[in-house]
This record gives structure tokens, C-alpha cells and sequence, in this order.
């Protein structure tokens, strides 16, 4: 920084200004010397210190800069999504970076909660816009980011927020879902997610070791975005099936004469991708007819796939593997809850051991 002065104008103000590094020269007006010295002296610190920005960058619109941040990052599509939905979401789309401050971020968050949006939504919503200011402030855009420090809604706990279908409700739900019928059954009886099975094809199962792959997902909302990508990191599996679910499948690909391996299994009646927002307006339809809350959603069948695993006694890394999660760590903060406590282990291994010592103690004391 080059050029600090102070000098009193005719009017009787103060006039402090000063040259940046790349030439430019910033002025304010102040009625008080103290004032004006006490401004530049602000700059210079954060010149030193490495924090200035030049006050005209922030002068940027959210919009526009947000615009470029997305267009920079090499992002899947649904990431990409999810970011533009996040940005767009705030009230302040048209403000200068500069003029966006803390209340206003809490205020957004608080307006978000209050029209009944998830506690869940709220908070990727949250981390995608404090990334941006992140962005911003590293950029030189702004100094500091109005978002630090900002909190979303607290969650519910997994086991409150989780819904389990339960097995006398899957009847109802397999007997109205008419063409959707096998799409359900692999969500519920497989784990797939929506994506998953909607990408999933011919080639990806193999009928004589019961078993699918995951090889690929369904991403976008529309016909015209859905489009064919690879699973999510971690996500790409073999799953093994009961002949059950083997043998259905393999009558709904011949009924279908489905032969090609490049063959997608499920179509909507216009022979279009399923995705995000059909698939879940044909479940609405399902659930609707079958009589069950709002709550159960296809990712229900997924939870309640994980759930019967776990009664079954499968371990944390089995249930991972089948799910697709990344670290076992993840399917833990998802379900932990449902695996027995320790208190529940110890008090069955003990009972199970108290029984034995009686068997024996009772033998001992039986007549010769």
C-alpha cells in the first residue's frame, strides 16, 4: 500500500484516502481527523496482516459470483444440483457479496425452518452457502464470511427420524404397485437406492450366482437431465439376492423380452429413465392406494432392507458392503440404533450362561 493521507477539504471535512498495490486509490469523507486516521490505520492492519480485500470487489452480485464459484468446481451432476438449489434458496440473490451480513443468514435459516422445511434439508443448504462465502473470502471477495458461526435446525435422532416399513405393510404395498411392482422389490428386498435401480440393467445381474452389481445411477429430475453416472464414491457393489428375488427377476425380464445386456430393466410407460421425480411420483401413487403415511418414501424400502439385515444378526461391515457406504463408520451414523446394546449382549450372553450353570447344577442333583 503506497500514498496515505489525510488532508481537510474547504468544507471542513477530512479526506483520508490511500493507493493499493495494484495503483488503485480509495478516498472516504469524515468530520473527525481522529476518525479518518483511525480508518486508515484499519487498512494498513489489514494489509499487514494479510486481510485486506479491495472494498470494490465485494460489489459482485450473490448470483453472478456464485454463478462462477459452481462453474469452476468439478462437481457430479447431482452435487451440482444440489449446490444451484442451496444458492438459489437465499433471499439475497441480487445483493452485493459486500452487503450480505450475519443477520441476514440467520434470518434465511429461521424463514427455512419456520415454512416447514427438513431439519436435513436445511442443513446441506446451509453447507453449500457457507462454502461459497468460504470461497469469497478466500478469493479476496470479502474479508470475512457473513455464515461463520451459523447453525441449522438441530436433527431429529436417527431412530425418531428413521421410518421402518413394517412387514405386514409390504403386502399392501407389492399388490397396488402394478408395473412398478419389481422396482419396489429391488429397493426393499435388494437395498438399492432410486438411482440405482433405475439404472440398473440387464448385463447387472446375474441370475445363476444371485447376485446384482451396481455399476451405475440414474441422476437428474427431469426427462431431460436424467442421465446414466457412476455410483456414488464407494457405492459400486455386488449384492447377493435370495433365489426369491432372483427368479422374479428373471420372469419380469422375460415377460418384458428384455435381451440385450445394455438393457435398461426399468422404463416408465413412455420408455423414458426413471428418476428423481417420476419414481417418486409413482411410489406417492403406491403409497397413496396402499393407505400409508406420507413419511414412508422409496428410501424407506432401503432403510427397511438395512433394518431386516441387522435383525438378522449381519455385522457392521456386512451391512456397509450391501449398502454401499463408503466407511463402516457411515452405516453406524445411520443405523447404530438398531443394532443390539451392549447392555442388551450382555445381559442375553449372561441369562444364556446362568441357564447352562442351572442345567448343570440341576443335573448334578438328580437321583442316581
Amino acid at each position: 500500500m503506497t500514498m496515505v493521507s489525510i488532508k481537510q477539504r474547504p468544507d471542513g471535512k477530512w479526506r483520508a484516502r490511500y493507493r493499493d498495490d495494484a495503483g488503485k486509490e480509495h478516498a472516504r469523507h469524515f468530520a473527525l481527523k481522529r476518525d479518518a486516521q483511525r480508518w486508515l490505520d484499519e487498512v494498513t492492519t489489514a494489509v499487514v496482516t494479510g486481510a485486506y480485500v479491495d472494498p470494490k470487489a465485494g460489489s459482485l452480485t450473490w448470483d453472478a459470483f456464485t454463478e462462477s464459484w459452481m462453474n469452476d468446481q468439478v462437481w457430479v451432476q447431482g452435487t451440482l444440483d444440489a449446490a444451484e438449489t442451496a444458492v438459489s434458496s437465499v433471499p439475497w440473490r441480487d445483493k452485493q457479496l459486500k452487503a450480505i451480513n450475519h443477520a441476514q443468514v440467520k434470518g434465511w435459516i429461521a424463514a427455512e425452518q419456520k415454512r416447514g422445511l427438513a431439519a436435513s434439508t436445511i442443513a446441506t443448504r446451509l453447507s453449500y452457502v457457507q462454502m461459497a462465502f468460504r470461497y469469497a473470502v478466500k478469493t479476496k471477495r470479502i474479508s470475512e464470511s457473513p455464515a461463520v458461526d451459523v447453525k441449522a435446525p438441530r436433527q431429529r435422532r436417527a431412530e425418531s427420524a428413521m421410518v421402518i416399513l413394517p412387514a405386514e405393510s409390504i403386502p399392501a404395498v407389492l399388490e397396488h404397485a402394478g408395473d412398478f411392482r419389481m422396482f419396489i422389490e429391488v429397493c426393499l428386498f435388494a437395498g438399492l437406492r432410486l438411482g440405482e435401480a433405475a439404472g440398473l440393467q440387464l448385463g447387472d445381474v446375474d441370475f445363476m450366482r444371485r447376485s446384482i452389481h451396481v455399476a451405475r445411477q440414474i441422476q437428474g429430475a427431469t426427462h431431460k437431465t436424467a442421465k446414466p453416472v457412476p455410483p456414488k464414491a464407494g457405492s459400486e457393489r455386488t449384492i447377493f439376492i435370495p433365489d426369491e428375488l432372483a427368479l422374479r427377476l428373471s420372469a419380469y425380464v422375460a415377460a418384458l423380452k428384455i435381451t440385450g445386456p445394455e438393457e435398461y430393466l426399468f422404463l416408465t410407460p413412455l420408455n423414458k429413465l426413471y428418476q428423481r421425480n417420476n419414481a417418486g411420483a409413482e411410489f406417492r401413487r403406491v403409497r397413496t392406494e396402499a393407505k400409508l403415511p406420507d413419511d414412508v418414501t422409496l428410501h424407506t424400502l432401503r432403510h427397511t432392507y438395512a433394518s431386516n439385515l441387522i435383525a438378522s444378526g449381519c455385522d457392521v461391515v456386512t451391512v456397509q458392503r450391501a449398502l454401499g457406504h463408503a466407511t463402516p463408520s457411515i452405516t453406524l451414523n445411520v443405523y447404530s440404533h438398531l443394532w443390539p446394546s451392549a447392555e442388551d449382549k450382555t445381559r442375553a450372553a449372561t441369562a444364556s450362561f446362568m441357564e447352562t450353570v442351572k442345567g448343570l447344577s440341576d443335573a448334578e442333583t438328580l437321583p442316581a
